[in-house]
């Protein structure tokens, strides 16, 4: 099966930020793009509400009659993806796998520091160093770093407020990283930052890019002259995410 026309899903507008990936790609006709944006955010929310809301994810994109759909929320990928795919009549991926396989791909060494952030959510389920150790890499540190969100959503990308958020949540890893992982689709808004706050330039794990890595590696992707058709959709005020992704998407 060749995806062209495909879904893209996210607690709220963080999920541009693997959309413009997708659109750059050219491997896609169309994509829809459904915000939660009503119940945003879902990194505070208990693991059952987070599993109903994205079941109902399902239910707005049933008539669209997709090919694949595509979970850029690192909370429901954690908590919701497994029910998704049980029911869904079409394949559901989620953004953790793809981000394992971007770190493997990228680094060989199994001692190599790993440090991942993301929302209370993503990093309570445990599920990135899960996965990472039992690739045979041991040394991870998971870190809560739910208020990059809000500064993202604020229009915060660089500054004062943002370097001392980032001080802040960072005391708590003494070592320096060899990579990070952008465990929450916010946070490559911030990227430029979080790496420079460590002198060795960390390689940075971008859910955006790790997605269009993973489909390459198990989809065959036709290739589009033009960028796809998108259509923007939100459980409140779309109009303000048309906003944010005619910014996030320049």
């Amino acid at each position: 099966m060749i995806p062209k026309k495909i879904g893209v899903f996210d607690s709220g507008a963080g999920g541009i930020s693997v959309l413009k990936n997708l659109i750059e790609s050219k491997n896609f006709e169309e994509i829809i793009y459904y915000g939660d944006t009503a119940r945003v955010p879902y990194g505070i929310k208990s693991k059952e509400i987070i599993k109903q809301y994205s079941l109902e994810a399902l239910d707005f994109f049933a008539p669209f009659n997709l090919d694949l759909l595509i979970v850029a929320c690192n909370t429901v990928s954690a908590y919701g993806l497994n029910a998704m795919q049980a029911v869904a009549p079409y394949p559901v991926i989620g953004v953790i796998e793809p981000g394992i396989l971007a770190l493997q791909n990228a680094i060989q060494d199994k001692n190599a520091r790993i440090l991942i952030l993301g929302t209370k959510a993503t990093i309570c389920s445990n599920l990135y160093s899960k996965l990472l150790n039992a690739k045979g890499y041991l040394n991870t540190f998971g870190l809560a770093t739910s208020l990059f969100v809000p500064i993202v959503e604020e229009g915060i990308f660089s500054g004062a407020i943002l370097d001392s958020t980032i001080a802040h949540y960072f005391k708590q890893y003494p070592s320096t990283p060899d990579a990070i992982i952008l465990g929450c689709t916010h946070f490559p808004l911030l990227a430029d930052s979080i790496a420079n706050f460590y002198p060795n330039n960390p390689l940075l794990i971008h859910s955006g890019e790790a997605i269009m890595e993973y489909l390459r590696n198990f989809y065959t992707l036709q290739n589009f002259n033009t960028k796809p058709k998108i259509s923007f959709c939100a459980s409140d005020s779309v109009e303000n995410l048309e906003k944010i992704a005619n910014l996030w998407l320049i």
